[in-house]
């Protein structure tokens, strides 16, 4: 058994951890085919999903990161999820999403730094990369030179930490905002319900009019036409 983290992208990064929760498989990579500008081509996705498909084994724990909140690409990242889901489901797994802000306070990511005793926005994907590599650092002591295999790894920790907990281990043991995460996971709120539209009643009333002369004239004028 192995716990896996998909961290789903153009280039999609895959960290596996065996039952001791050590690395046995740290990759990323690319959809083969020609780059087309601001999106991927098809060849490109068949070629994601079937690197991912190879990669998976029976018996493995997946854990796939979800699509952010005001994604700017949201189609092509729609299109790299669903097909990566595919695969998972095809090679008779199943698989769990956790949300990427989740992701990032697992690993104590706020999106905020300290400048001067204030607190300042991470700005730019180097800052908020390089803040997940720090806190990677930080709570398990691991590194890596690519910034899609860091997030992976952290995905998987935290699909092995909520197998850890089904199977028994207290949830006290992990760090507060780790307890969150992971309870969110195994005990997910209940959708939101959207509140109802109250139906406004179309009268087809002419403004300025009474109601009842309105439908009067209309009476008149079908009792001529008739």
């Amino acid at each position: 058994m192995r716990f896996v983290g998909v961290d789903p992208a153009t280039e999609t990064g895959v960290v596996a951890l065996d039952e001791d929760g050590n690395p046995v498989l740290e990759t990323s990579f690319r959809g083969k085919g020609k780059d087309r500008p601001g999106g991927i081509t098809l060849e490109q996705r068949i070629s994601l999903e079937n690197q991912l498909f190879r990669l998976l084994l029976p018996g493995d724990q997946i854990l796939k990161e979800g699509i952010a909140n005001g994604n700017k690409m949201l189609i092509t990242t729609a299109k790299i999820h669903g097909g990566l889901e595919s695969m998972i489901v095809r090679k008779g797994l199943f698989l769990k999403e956790v949300a990427p802000t989740a992701v990032k306070k697992y690993v104590g990511v706020t999106g905020f730094k300290i400048v001067d005793g204030k607190s300042v926005r991470l700005e730019g994907e180097e800052e908020k990369k390089g803040a997940m590599s720090e806190g990677a650092l930080k709570y398990f002591g691991y590194s890596h030179p690519n910034n899609n295999v860091v997030d992976a790894y952290i995905i998987a920790k935290i699909c092995e930490a909520v197998y850890r907990v089904r199977q028994g281990k207290p949830l006290s043991d992990y760090p507060k905002h780790q307890q969150e995460v992971i309870d969110s996971i195994i005990n997910p709120p209940p959708p939101k319900k959207k509140p109802r539209k109250k139906k406004t009643e179309n009268t087809n009333q002419r403004r300025g009019k009474p109601r009842t002369a309105d439908s009067c004239a209309q009476n008149t004028e079908q009792t001529c036409l008739f």
